[in-house]
């Protein structure tokens, strides 16, 4: 009987995080679709990062000094939905093929220059608000370029 419940709280727990990563109640994910339909749900905008994880210095930093942030995570918490589309470099953090072949089809779509790191603020539509820069500047920065659209 404790095996039971042991493995029935695992399951229910392990169901509650499949659908998206919550960095500290901000939603993440790398599914598009994924994205707006929760969007939709929460009447969030979507914010879309095109990001080498591995090998992008600007990426590594906007990752760590914004999205990571926790000033940001409190302001975007019900606003925002990250969209992270990563082109790792290394061979070690290779994505699934259908994740690669997903993150190509909207880097085409969106990200024409192909810049990293390119962020994006859409709506639930997927319709393009805003194309904020990221320069290194604060998180306050970041956020009051955000509050424009």
């Amino acid at each position: 009987m404790k095996y039971i419940i042991l493995l029935s709280s695992f399951f229910f727990s392990f169901l509650s995080f499949s659908t998206a990563q919550d960095i500290e109640n901000l939603p993440w994910f790398e599914d598009i679709e994924s994205a707006k339909s929760y969007a939709d749900e929460h009447q969030a905008k979507i914010l879309m990062v095109f990001s080498g994880s591995d090998w992008c210095k600007p990426c590594i930093q906007f990752k760590k000094d914004i999205l990571e942030a926790d000033s940001f995570k409190s302001w975007g918490a019900s606003k925002l939905v990250i969209l992270y589309l990563d082109f790792p470099a290394r061979k070690k953090n290779k994505l699934s093929p259908s994740q690669t072949e997903h993150n190509e089809r909207l880097a085409e779509k969106f990200n024409k220059s192909g810049a990293f790191p390119n962020v994006f603020l859409l709506d639930k539509e997927a319709v393009v608000l805003a194309n904020p820069v990221f320069k290194g500047q604060a998180v306050d920065d970041f956020i009051a370029k955000l509050e424009k659209k």
